[in-house]
């Protein structure tokens, strides 16, 4: 089912914040392309040459149909994966701060009219536990989740991330968080940016007018050109880290991947650089959720879409969370996901709770499919010869936004990152790890720094490491 929907003139003083989707030229691309053999393969080498697809390219591999044909984009996306990202897998936890909400969502657990759902907000000290209960566990980066309610303004923002920022456990900190939250106006994004946040989340949830109306009933959020353009607000408030997202299960999967790139090549337009990272959530189960299933994305076409993603955007962060099962994960993990939550408890208060083990909808988003603990995520992780990282140091070396593409393009990620990822698995082994795991972990370093001598020298990662193991911490390139 194709919906066309003529999108209305929005008036903003900033020629860079217009809206800039166009239902009609999506489709257009769509039915033009042509998914030839060669077509295909020439494009799939294209992105293994570390160039970024175009909107046309992406088409086609979204309209192969032929079996052969999708296994080749996947092997494509591997190995671009293993290229440009290694072994590396960067991992976080998610913070609900509140879930009071303004809004009408028909497929979230916080909408406003969602009578079951428990509306809680974190005092001071319920943060605290919180983060404390996270540190202890080995968590170094988070996001903080919000909904969307006149109490959640900036200023309360950038309060609950210095209020994480705060807290120390032993050898435990927070040491990057980012947030995923309602749009601001550029005066409120400047007040988060101080706060020193690293990347901000807005998702479009759908890049598709009509489909965005009919699933957004009331609420700021309804507005569809005030939520697309707000992280246009957030790089005018000199925040160039941000994250974009669609939620898939809305419209057709194959027109939001190519909304996505839309958004990928306005920001590229207007501000030189694309967003640090793009989201692919799956609709889940939620409290009172109402969803048209005819737009539901089969787990063959998750796998699919994730992988066109990748070659599509070579040098882009994609996050994969915990709404997924373990089984799905381990198989998207391969075809080019960078960073996963783990050890992930989406209850307000649930980390610090012992009775929050068990999900209960009526006090959640959604439902995730992930529950394993974090430790339970690491030691598969190592099992698999991934590298888990908790690595920040781009953040704080200031490697963002522009700087951060200018370190990325050449091929950097890889062998820079990979350094910082060793010393944070060092901490995270010599701080949290059971005996086994830190035999295991330490012998995959072992492994990790002699392949890091085919093209650099690793003697002073050598002695970092020894100062790791001698109590060190947060040492870092």
């Amino acid at each position: 089912m194709k919906m066309i929907y003529k999108p209305q003139e929005y008036r903003i003083k900033d020629e860079r914040m217009k809206p800039f989707i166009d239902e009609s030229e999506i489709w257009e691309i769509l039915e033009e392309a042509q998914p030839t053999e060669e077509n295909v393969r020439r494009i799939i080498q294209k992105s293994l040459d570390k160039n970024r697809l175009s909107l046309q390219e992406t088409a086609v591999l979204l309209k192969v149909e032929d079996e052969k044909l999708i296994e080749e984009i996947k092997a494509g996306a591997r190995t671009l994966k293993e290229k440009v990202y290694g072994d590396r897998i960067v991992i976080f936890a998610p913070l609900y701060i509140g879930n009071k909400c303004v809004n009408n969502c028909t497929y979230c657990g916080f909408r406003a009219s969602n009578i079951k759902q428990k509306r809680t907000t974190l005092a001071h000290e319920q943060i605290k536990a919180e983060v404390k209960a996270l540190e202890d566990s080995g968590q170094k980066r988070l996001i903080l989740v919000y909904g969307e309610h006149p109490m959640y303004d900036a200023d309360f923002i950038a309060d609950s991330v210095k209020t994480v920022y705060d807290v120390k456990s032993g050898n435990g900190e927070i040491r990057r968080v980012n947030i995923n939250a309602a749009p601001l106006d550029i005066e409120g994004f400047k007040i988060v940016k101080e706060s020193g946040i690293g990347t901000y989340q807005i998702f479009q949830e759908t890049y598709h007018r009509e489909a965005y109306a009919k699933y957004h009933l009331s609420g700021k959020k309804r507005d569809f050109n005030w939520r697309l353009t707000g992280l246009d607000r957030a790089q005018e408030a000199l925040i160039d880290d941000v994250g974009i997202g669609a939620l898939f299960g809305l419209y057709d999967w194959k027109y939001e991947v190519l909304g996505l790139l839309r958004h990928v090549n306005h920001f590229e337009a207007c501000y030189n650089v694309g967003p640090h990272t793009i989201s692919f959530p799956r609709i889940k189960a939620a409290s009172d959720s109402n969803i048209d299933p005819e737009f539901e994305v089969s787990d063959k076409d998750f796998v699919r879409l994730v992988a066109i993603l990748r070659l599509a955007v070579p040098y882009t962060g994609m996050i994969l969370t915990a709404r997924e099962s373990k089984e799905i994960r381990q198989e998207v993990i391969k075809l080019g996901v960078s960073q996963i939550d783990a050890g992930t408890n989406i209850q307000l208060g649930g980390y610090s709770e012992d009775n929050a083990k068990e999900q209960k909808l009526e006090q959640e988003q959604f439902e995730i499919g992930d529950p394993r603990s974090l430790s339970e995520v690491i030691d598969e992780l190592l099992e698999k010869k991934y590298l888990p990282s908790f690595c920040t140091a781009c953040y704080r070396k200031g490697r963002t936004g522009e700087h951060f593409m200018e370190f990325s393009v050449p091929g950097f990620i890889k062998r820079f990152c990979s350094q910082n990822a060793i010393l944070t698995l060092a901490e995270y082994l010599e701080d949290y790890a059971t005996p086994e795991m830190k035999k295991k972990g330490y012998d995959l370093i072992d492994v990790k720094i002699d392949e890091l001598k085919d093209f650099q020298k690793t003697e002073d990662l050598h002695k970092r490491l020894e100062l790791v193991k001698q109590g060190e911490r947060d040492l870092y390139y």
